[in-house]
């Protein structure tokens, strides 16, 4: 069984291309310092992989 992440959007979203914009809407991500917990599965830690420099992951236990 898959873990869990917690991801953190620590970088606004103004000026950043679309690309990147739906990436993080994918994610559930829309305002700077918001969260959300996801399953840590192939999917999207490809997705994290394209907004890494804009989130702060952290894995849960449990």
């Amino acid at each position: 069984m898959a873990g869990k992440i917690k991801i953190t959007l620590v970088r606004g979203l103004a000026g950043k291309p679309e690309v990147v914009r739906r990436n993080l809407q994918t994610l559930g991500l829309s305002r700077r310092q918001s969260s959300v917990v996801r399953d840590d599965d192939p999917a999207t830690r490809g997705i994290l992989r394209r907004v890494e420099h804009m989130v702060k992951v952290e894995e849960l236990e449990g």
